[in-house]
């Protein structure tokens, strides 16, 4: 029997499956895979996208993250809609993951944890108002200083910069506390099966995730490339398009 038709079973049965997603859930819905060989990680995005050049160079540093990160035409593909379909039918209990568009959630997905934050909003560093990516892209072609938050007042202005609320190289997130780690380890210690989709599991802290599930429990990896866990015990390997093999899957469900 082969891994597809095994991970059916285990899904089929599956009561609380917890999800880890990575760029490759999203490229298929036109948005481009950091670390492939055609994507934006050939411009050495370490240094433009981190908190150290955020702060030296705010607006190119909009410049780069808007054109780059920011895809608010994008919609959710198949892989979203089926994902968000098993939640709603009491399959999936969480998704985690490294993607910042939103798309899990622009197609019905509830209960997602955005570990690398999102490009949605932005907030002032000093008071936390938060301001939609879309103002900031006006207000980009409106004023010389629109990355100042208006909202408050300080001595310092680099303290009223307005960040985009994703996780910057350098940087550290909502996700990136004690309590975070152990609400995500918590919900995958509960799974019953542990899916991940598009990604290589190679970007700490993210890829340490697989290790605290419970070793009873399956792990299906539906993914282009290898990862570390591919030969770990009890682990199914797909290396085919997620939203067509979601899509096989669903349809024995």
């Amino acid at each position: 029997m082969n891994s597809i038709e095994l991970s059916k079973n285990i899904i089929k049965k599956a009561r609380n499956i917890v999800l880890l997603t990575g760029a490759g859930v999203s490229t298929e819905s036109g948005i481009k895979d950091f670390r492939s060989r055609s994507g934006i990680y050939t411009l050495a995005p370490e240094y433009i996208l981190s908190i150290d050049y955020f702060y030296k160079h705010p607006r190119e540093f909009y410049q780069f993250a808007v054109e780059n990160l920011y895809h608010p035409e994008a919609a959710p593909n198949k892989g979203h809609d089926i994902l968000a379909k098993w939640e709603k039918a009491g399959k999936v209990s969480s998704i985690v993951t490294q993607n910042i568009d939103g798309l899990h959630q622009k197609a019905g997905s509830q209960n997602v944890i955005e570990f690398h934050g999102t490009m949605k909003t932005a907030s002032c560093q000093n008071c936390g108002k938060v301001y939609e990516t879309e103002e900031m892209v006006l207000r980009m072609k409106k004023l010389d200083d629109f990355y100042v938050c208006n909202h408050c007042q300080t001595k310092q202005e680099k303290q009223r910069y307005i960040k985009p609320d994703v996780v910057l190289f350098g940087d550290t997130g909502e996700w990136f506390t004690v309590e975070g780690f152990n609400t995500i380890i918590d919900t995958i210690h509960q799974a019953d099966c542990l899916l991940v989709l598009g990604t290589s599991l190679k970007v700490t802290p993210f890829s340490t995730f697989p290790q605290y599930r419970n070793v009873d429990v399956p792990l299906i990896i539906i993914n282009q490339g290898d990862t570390p866990y591919d030969h770990a015990k009890n682990t199914y390997v797909i290396n085919e398009s997620i939203g067509k093999t979601l899509s096989i899957i669903d349809e024995s469900i």
